[in-house]
Parts: C-alpha cells; structure tokens; sequence
C-alpha cells in the first residue's frame, strides 16, 4: 500500500468518527433513548461505586469527596464563559439545597450498602410520589382526581414492597424513602429557582455548598482514601455531572414523554448488577411494588410533561 493510500485510509477513518459522534449529539428518537438508557446506566453504576466506597469509608466522606470532584469538573464550564455563572440572586436557596442535598446524598449511599440495589433503586423511583403532595403545598399546584388516584396507587406500591406491621419490614427501609422525600424537595426547590438560575449555576453552587456542609463532620470521620479509592471518588464524581450531562442530551434530542418509559431502565441495571457483583436476587414482593410504582409514576410523567407543553 502506498503511503497516499495510508494517508487517505486514515483520513476516512477519523471522518467515519467524526460522523459516528455527530449522530450522539443530533435530535432523534433514538438518540433521546441512548441518552435516557445512560442515565440509568451512569446512575446504578454510581449506586455500585458507593457500595464498594462504604465498605471502609465514612457515608460523609464519600459525600464529601462525590460533590468536590463533582463542583471541580464543572468548574471550567462555568470559568469559559465568563463571571456572570458565578453571581447568584438567590444564595439562601442554594445553601438550603446544600444541606438537603447532602442528607439526600447520604442516605442514598448508606441505603446502596445495606439494601438489595434493585430494592432501593425501587424505592428511590417513588420520588415523584412524594413530589406531588409537595407541588401542591409549596408551589400551589392543582392537581386533577386522575393524579391524585395515580399517586394513590404508587404508595401502594411502596407500602408492598416496605411490607409495615409485618416481620418481613426493616426499619432500614425508610432510608431510601427519606432519600427520596428529600430528592422530592430538591426538585420543588429548582423548579422555583430554574427561571432565575442558569443550570451550570445552580450545580456549582450545589456541589460548592454540598462540600462545604460535609466538610464540617469530616474532621471526626476521616480515613484516609487509598489511591484506588481516590480514583472511585474521581469517578462518582463525573459520573454525578455526567448524568446531568446525560440528562440534557436526552430531552434536547426528543420529547420527555417520549423517553418516560426508558427512565426505569435503571431497575433492570440495579438487578443485574445487584445480581452478577453482590449474588441479590429481587424478592417477587420488590417485583410486584416496582409493577406498580413504575405504571403510577410513568402516568405522572406523561401528565406532567402534557401539561408544560401547554403553558
């Protein structure tokens, strides 16, 4: 072969690339659902780094070092374009934001090392549940009889796979519930904020103030991370920006209502990995609960997405 020819081969090959990557960041059906598949893939991924994290590390310093890599990566983002990301109108709500987040953080990764993941990742899908009663008190919301009814029968859901009064419920459970309550109340809080908050903004001083809060116990817990645990926190960091990243992607190629049922995705990941690195295999009870949350929560999604389409 001659060197023009190697030449030319090579050539073809980066722009074969070029297009290749091109079709990830273009609009389309399927690209909104590779997008919407790696969010679940990036956010039980995360759910197994904190596993192996908390087998000699303190929930606060993972927390810790998760939002501090997560704000450095954003950092040159918000640097690139200038000083107007960095000045914020509304500093008592991202501190607010912080201190939930943290708690939210914390015990998400506390329940990933003692529950089955594919328990927790279903519980954690009740979020939405607790974030229309929230809706309606804190942003006045009206809600329709159909919502309502759906919520209804996602805490069912819940209430069977927790399974209260009964022996087989563990008071470890309300972990992820209280995770996802506050998951719920962080959500309310940025779609409050949204409107005034340009979104690198609202992540840095996230992970800004989130690191700052859990620093402060950080002085009576700390081990110190061996290289190869530096090199997990790195990654729960990224991988805490990526899902965002992700996030956007997914609803800039296609319709939100479109990708709603991809989100639970994330089920079959957190039973897969649960199964092949822990041996858990998902009770028939966190089936069943899951069955219905995912058809309760799939139903407001679509609802909620109808209606800001609207306005």
């Amino acid at each position: 072969m001659s060197p023009s020819q190697t030449v030319a081969g090579r050539i073809c090959t980066s722009l074969n690339s070029i297009a290749c990557l091109r079709w990830f960041m273009s609009k389309g059906y399927a690209q909104g659902v590779f997008w919407a598949v790696m969010i679940s893939l990036v956010s039980v991924s995360n759910d197994v780094l904190m596993r192996f994290l908390g087998e000699r590390l303190h929930v606060v310093e993972i927390v810790f070092f998760r939002f501090l890599f997560s704000m450095i990566t954003v950092l040159p983002l918000m640097a690139s374009r200038g000083s107007a990301l960095f000045k914020t109108a509304q500093p008592g709500m991202h501190v607010l934001r912080a201190i939930l987040g943290v708690g939210a953080i914390g015990a998400c990764c506390y329940s990933v090392n003692v529950m089955p993941l594919s328990e927790n990742t279903t519980i954690m899908f009740a979020e939405p549940l607790f974030f229309l009663p929230l809706a309606v008190i804190m942003l006045r919301e009206k809600v329709d009889a159909s919502r309502w009814l759906a919520t209804m029968i996602g805490f069912v859901g819940l209430m069977i796979i927790l399974r209260p009064g009964t022996d087989a419920f563990r008071l470890v459970a309300m972990v992820p519930v209280t995770a996802a309550i506050l998951f719920a109340f962080l959500n309310i809080m940025a779609k409050k904020m949204v409107s005034d908050e340009h979104s690198l903004t609202m992540l840095f001083y996230f992970g800004l103030g989130t690191t700052a809060v859990a620093a402060v116990p950080l002085f009576f817990i700390w081990e110190t991370p061996t290289l190869s645990e530096l090199l997990l926190l790195v990654m729960l960091g990224v991988g805490a920006n990526l899902i965002q990243v992700c996030l956007f992607r997914a609803f800039s190629a296609t319709d939100a209502s479109a990708l709603a049922p991809f989100r639970y995705v994330e089920f079959i990941f957190s039973a897969l990995f649960g199964f092949v690195l822990f041996s858990q295999i998902p009770t028939i009870w966190t089936f069943g609960g899951a069955a219905l949350i995912i058809v309760s929560t799939f139903y407001i999604t679509i609802v909620e997405t109808q209606k800001e389409k609207r306005k």
